[in-house]
């Protein structure tokens, strides 16, 4: 990609995202000699809560504006003005494009306060010595800013982005509708693609990461195998959209969807009964009253890791602020915020620090909830007896077939994303 130019390159990607990201707009930047310095936080609908937000400007006594939108939309939009954000949230298959389009800056570790708690998932790719790790873009695989200026997997004190949350994703499905499955051993990737589906099924509209999703459907209904799943050829993507074309134009597929909100009201509505899905989606649903599953198939997960990157503009007070938020971050309270989502930090321990014991043993050990335990909305999304469907913390991260990617022929399978999304 490196010889794709910055506006070349993006403008490719514009199809997904461009109207949107086009109505996403940014006031002006605050001075400390008015009041306090403001910071601006580009990212999804996953991290920019307002929750998060009151909390961190409460704690920090910073003003933080948060913007947030679609996978590709807020991409599209770091890349062309890095102006527009001081902080940058969203998933690492994001960090090769912008780190080519000049769009973000290094990060200095010796900056970051509990940088060494970072546990090895994000550092090795590996959250224990037997865990796979898995095709594609593993995180420290683009972590590491090399001597030469690249990205890569050699230990330096510059960094691309700061890890913090993550975690391994699925497919939620309607336990009303579709039997329950077992974790590991019946729960399949080729459930996306089951006849008995038909025309309730959706797929989460990022070419980075429904192409994936897409692709170990595919392979688990044995429609075709990939050489490596990670680094698709040519001929391949042409075979998989081939298959899935077909399957839309039957009407096996209901839509596809770009944001969290989008991927609850499908199920909420009653329009889908399985669907790529994101883990607060899940956790909101059953708090809705919907039994929605997620399933931990046999085939292995699909993985990601949280980015939080500086913008290449962001200086002075807004860059000091910047790493204040980024610090804040792993200091315990937002690790236990998103654990009621079912996601993970970087450093758990001292997350573990602002969790009842009830809620560590289920939502990282993989235990039985001896209680009733509510989400970050207040309701109980968790009901006495329940254990989380892919177990344990070690155990979802030691199933990992494939990492979000920006494949080298991204390119090219963007493309055929977009001829799959507007068939009809």
């Amino acid at each position: 990609m490196s010889d794709i130019s910055r506006r070349e390159f993006f403008k490719k990607s514009a199809g997904i995202g461009a109207v949107a990201a086009s109505t996403l707009t940014f006031p002006a930047i605050l001075h400390a000699r008015n009041k306090y310095p403001t910071i601006k936080v580009l990212g999804t609908h996953v991290t920019l809560q307002e929750q998060i937000r009151l909390k961190a400007q409460k704690d920090l006594g910073i003003n933080i504006e948060f913007f947030p939108g679609g996978s590709a939309e807020v991409m599209l939009k770091a890349s062309l003005d890095p102006s527009s954000f001081d902080l940058y949230e969203q998933w690492s298959n994001s960090i090769r494009p912008l780190w080519e389009a000049d769009a973000i800056q290094s990060i200095d570790t010796k900056k970051l306060t509990y940088w060494n708690e970072i546990n090895s998932l994000s550092k090795t790719g590996k959250i224990s010595p037997d865990a796979k790790v898995g095709a594609g873009d593993a995180p420290n695989k683009i972590l590491f800013i090399q001597e030469d200026g690249s990205l890569g997997p050699k230990l330096t004190e510059e960094i691309s982005f700061m890890p913090y949350l993550h975690n391994v994703d699925s497919f939620g499905y309607n336990s009303a509708v579709i039997p329950k499955g077992i974790p590991y051993e019946t729960e399949s990737w080729g459930w996306l693609l089951d006849e008995k589906n038909f025309g309730r099924v959706a797929l989460v509209n990022e070419p980075t990461i429904g192409i994936f999703d897409a692709a170990l459907a595919v392979e688990a209904k044995g429609l075709m195998t990939f050489k490596d799943i990670g680094d698709m050829s040519r001929a391949e993507i042409d075979r998989l959209f081939e298959i899935l074309i077909d399957y839309k134009k039957k009407g096996h597929f209901r839509g596809v969807w770009s944001s969290v909100p989008h991927s609850i009201a499908l199920m909420a509505n009653n329009e889908v009964d399985i669907e790529s899905m994101f883990s607060p989606a899940v956790s909101t649903l059953n708090g809705m009253g919907v039994p929605c599953v997620y399933a931990a198939p046999k085939e292995g997960y699909r993985a990601w890791h949280g980015v939080q990157c500086l913008s290449s503009a962001c200086e002075g007070e807004r860059k000091d602020a910047a790493y204040q938020y980024m610090n804040w971050w792993l200091s315990g309270w937002a690790g236990a915020f998103i654990a009621r989502q079912g996601y993970y930090i970087s450093n758990p321990q001292r997350a573990r620090k602002q969790m009842s014991v009830e809620e560590w043993d289920y939502w990282y050990q993989g235990k039985a909830a001896s209680m009733d335990l509510k989400g970050t909305d207040g309701k109980v999304s968790v009901k006495k007896g329940e254990m989380r469907t892919g177990g344990s913390y070690l155990r979802r991260h030691e199933n990992i077939a494939v990492w979000n990617t920006v494949m080298p022929n991204y390119d090219y399978s963007l493309n055929k994303w977009n001829e799959f999304v507007l068939t009809r």
